[in-house]
């Protein structure tokens, strides 16, 4: 099953996230095929990150929550929240 991950990061944490973003890149590859995507949510300009969206394949959302729980970034203190919700793939159409 898979589950989207929405994080929000705290105001004003650009330097933590950078500092821990080597951390947190090494954590999502170790997931391999089961993070089916990631990537920063961005400000109106698209240049600084508010947070992050992840698609991840997991056996149950305690599993999901699990790896959320685990990213580097959570560890860190970044998210002001953190939602995780079993999601499904509607398209492209397969």
């Amino acid at each position: 099953m898979h589950f989207v991950i929405i994080n929000t990061d705290k105001p004003d944490s650009v330097d933590l996230r950078m500092k821990t973003r080597e951390t947190h890149l090494e954590y999502l590859r170790a997931a391999g095929g089961a993070l089916v995507t990631a990537g920063p949510t961005l400000t109106d300009d698209g240049k600084t990150p508010t947070g992050s969206v992840l698609i991840y394949e997991a056996e149950s959302l305690d599993a999901a929550k699990a790896f959320a729980a685990g990213d580097p970034y959570a560890q860190a203190g970044l998210f002001s929240s953190s939602v995780v919700k079993p999601w499904r793939l509607t398209f492209p159409e397969g």
